[in-house]
This record gives structure tokens, sequence and C-alpha cells, in this order.
């Protein structure tokens, strides 16, 4: 253990990295490949989320006022700051959550820039204000004191894809990062404070949800609450803001669905779908983790599932390569292990996979890439979200129950259609109840809206679509008599 992991991090507040006024302890976050120590981290209380969110609250009469042009300037310089530190970051991330080099250096990291660089193009696009009707003018403002809760499994992914519009938008911030993957955000505020940011514009309190979600979320000097987790978590989320009629945007939990159909590439939809539902070793809220394949090629298509997924190597997330790391906690781990062997019971088959770790992993959290068939979506496997490598493949009959099926779920936040008939594609992805629709293996970039229906969440993050929602909007009549 180093000194450096074994002293606690500090919390930002109004430009100050400070310790908790009333310690509520240290938390250790663990390395999940080593199952040894990465940070410890010094847990704030309620006094600390008071003093954060007047700091913030100090802040926001002069940050609101700032000029567009000053709040991109400083946004440029923290884009600079991030991508001159990017190993810094690419090191953090691989061992706070496990995620391997690659996916890291490639993806994980590489969303703070990718997000930055597009909220700064939404804003130069947007039109702040504009005329209305015969005399009115319309008026795009900030709605005041954010607070951010985000989560450890994109931990970047989140971080930038709220802070940046929310600091465009001439709000101020209130973040608590994940107490389980700590690391990445002491960079972001670290990369903050380097930028120059004024004092009480961001800051960032760590803690467990416990000791106080409550307490931000409940808390009437706050205006906003962006909330990226679990279902459960984002229910008493909306329960504690209510109270003070705050806005909340929330993007949720998911169960996505990947319809295939009979007349795709079957080798390379299925090859496709294996893997981007492994990927991040299945810890992504739109993994297409229920793949619903036509019935006349669901055997085949279980046989290039399991040849695929079988290949599928684990391994050291320090290690350059495409292989799986571990999933982020014990805890998770058990989790997993509990909803596989529900699988089982229930008379799902294994294909590849099942309990336990794989061979030769006595340490970490590693867990054995998974695939059932033989499943029906009435399963504890299709209908929960496991957020493990683990995939369920479900067959259906013809286009009307494969659209009953992948709706058939409380989540609505990505899915997946397969078809060579791109009518036919198009017309399915219309019907099925998503934020998100990705046809033939198409992907997102970051001005597209993401986020979901049902229980996946509301709002929409990412390019002018985030942006907008840390904005409120004001008509000012007879503004042009």
């Amino acid at each position: 253990m180093s000194d450096a992991a074994a002293a606690p991090l500090h919390s930002y507040i109004d430009g100050h990295w400070v310790l908790p006024q009333c310690s509520g302890g240290t938390l250790d976050a663990i390395n999940p490949a080593t199952e040894e120590l990465a940070a410890r981290v010094a847990l704030c209380g309620p006094e600390d989320v008071d003093l954060a969110v007047a700091a913030a609250q100090r802040a926001f009469a002069g940050w609101g006022d700032t000029p567009l042009e000053r709040r991109l300037a400083l946004t440029e310089t923290l884009i600079a700051v991030f991508e001159r530190r990017y190993d810094e970051m690419v090191a953090a991330i691989t061992v706070e959550m496990g995620a391997p080099f690659d996916l890291s250096y490639a993806s994980q990291a590489e969303c703070g820039p990718g997000h930055l660089k597009e909220t700064v193009k939404a804003a130069l696009a947007l039109e702040w204000e504009r005329r209305i009707g015969g005399s009115s003018s319309l008026v795009h403002e900030p709605v005041g004191v954010c607070v951010l809760i985000t989560p450890w499994n994109w931990p970047i992914n989140q971080l930038a894809a709220k802070i940046g519009p929310a600091l465009v938008a001439g709000c101020t911030i209130v973040l608590k990062p994940s107490e389980v993957a700590p690391l990445s955000a002491q960079l972001f505020a670290e990369f903050i404070d380097e930028a120059g940011f004024p004092a009480g514009v961001f800051n960032m309190v760590h803690g467990t949800g416990a000791m106080i979600g409550d307490a931000l979320t409940g808390h009437p000097g706050v205006d906003m609450v962006s909330f990226t987790g679990s279902t459960a978590a984002g229910i008493r989320v909306a329960k504690s803001a209510a109270d003070t009629v705050k806005r909340v945007s929330q993007e949720l939990g998911g169960k996505s669905a990947n319809i295939v159909f009979a007349d795709v590439d079957l080798e390379a939809a299925v090859t496709r779908g294996v893997l981007h539902c492994f990927n991040n070793s299945g810890q992504s809220c739109n993994a297409p983790t229920r793949m619903l394949v036509e019935a006349s090629v669901y055997d085949e298509a279980v046989a290039i599932a399991a040849r695929v997924g079988a290949a599928v190597q684990v391994g050291d997330p320090a290690q350059q390569g495409s292989h799986l790391g571990p999933v982020v906690t014990r805890a998770h781990f058990e989790k997993i292990q509990r909803l596989i062997q529900a699988g089982i019971d229930e008379g799902a088959m294994p294909v590849i996979g099942g309990p336990g770790k794989p061979e030769g992993f006595a340490r970490g959290h590693y867990v054995r890439p998974t695939i059932f068939a033989g499943v029906h979506n009435g399963m504890t496997v299709a209908q929960e979200e496991i957020f493990g490598p683990v995939l369920v493949m479900i067959p259906f009959r013809d286009e009307a129950e494969a659209v009953a099926i992948a709706n058939d779920s409380p989540y609505g936040l990505a899915a997946y259609v397969q078809s060579a008939d791109k009518e036919r594609a198009r017309r399915v992805a219309r019907r099925i109840r998503a934020g998100s629709v990705h046809l033939n293996g198409a992907g997102q970039d970051y001005g597209s809206p993401f986020g979901g229906f049902k229980q996946s969440g509301n709002g929409r993050e990412w390019g002018v679509f985030g942006l907008l929602d840390y904005l409120e909007l004001k008509v000012v009549n007879g503004f042009h008599d």
C-alpha cells in the first residue's frame, strides 16, 4: 500500500481542497483486479453539503452573468488540461474500476474531451435569445445550483456529460462522484482547478449515498439534480427532491433488447452482439443483454454466440489487449453470481460460463463470461439488470413477437435491430420503446441525445440536448415594443 493511496482524498469546496468538517470516517476504494487499496476517501456529512451548496450559491450570481465567451474559453482550457494529463486519467480508471488499458485509453477516458468539445460546439450553435411572437424575447438562462451524482461504470463519460453543459450553461455545481471509484473524479476536479474556474463554481464532496444523498437531493438551496445510477436509487432521488420541486434529470438502468432477424449476416450480427454485451465486463447501462433471435436461425445463432463467447479472454486490466477486466467490487461480483445461479435454477441453459471465477483467477473480482440459451422473457435473467458479462438468448417467431418481447421490460434505455431489410429495421425501431435504437451496428455520436423511456429515466444528455437540461426558458413580453 503506497502512502499516496493511504492518504485520504480531500473534497473540493469553494476553490479549496478540504477534509470534512465533521468527519464521517474514511472508506477504502479497492482495486478490483488486485483487491488491494486503490484510494482512501474522507467521507463528508450533511454539514459539508451545506458548505458546498452555500459556495455554489454565492458563485452563481457572478458565474451565471459571465459572458458565454468567457465560460467557453475556460472550458477550452479545461479540455487542454485534460488532454495534457490524459495518461493520468487512463491509469486512474484502470486502477479504480478495472477497465482494461485499451478500453480505458480509447473509450473511457476519451469521453472527457469528447463530451466537452461537443458541448462547446452545441453552445456556439444554440440561439440563446430570440424573438418570439409579436414583441417578446425568449431567453435561455442557467437553472442555478446543480447537484450532479455520478456512477463508477463509465466515470468520466458521466462526469463530462454533466459537468461540461452545466458549466457552459452558467450553472454552479456540487458533484458527488461514486465513492467506489473516486480517482477519476479527483483528477477531473484537479483539471478544473488548474483551468482556473472561479471559486465556488465547481465543488465536489466525497461521501456515500446513505450519508449525504438526501442532504444533497433535498437541499433547498439546490435548483436541479442530475443523477445516473440504478433505478432503485433514482426513485429515492426523485422522492427526496420532490419536496422542493427542483428539476430532476435521471439516466437509470437498462435491459436492452438486440433483435436479430434471419435475413441478416448472422455471423457478423451475433458476434457483434456478444462482444458489445461483454464490453466493459458487461457494466454498461445500454448493453445489449437480451439477444432476441428469429426462431428459424436460433440454434445456429446460439452456436455462433457460444463460439465467440468462449474465445473472449479475461485478464489483468493493467495489460494491453482486448480482454475483459474484473467487475467493480466484491459485492457486485456476488450479486452477479446470485443472478447467474437464478438463471440456472429457473431452467436457463449456460452454453458458456456459469457461476464462479474463471480458471486461474483466485484473486480479483473476475466473472466468467456467461451466455444463457433456452431463455424466455419471464425469467429473472431476462428481466433484471445483471450488470455483468451475461447474455441471454430468446427465440421469437415473427416481427410482432420480437417487438412485444423487446418492450416487455420495465426499462427503455436502448435497443438494437439487425436486419438486411432496412425498411423492416426502421419500422421495428419506431415501435420499440427506448431512447436510443441502433440499426445494424450503428453507433451513437456525442451530439445525439442519450437517455431512456420508462424506468430508464427522464431527460436527455449529450450535445445540445444535455445543454438544454441545464437551462431555463424565460419569456420577456414586450421586449421589442
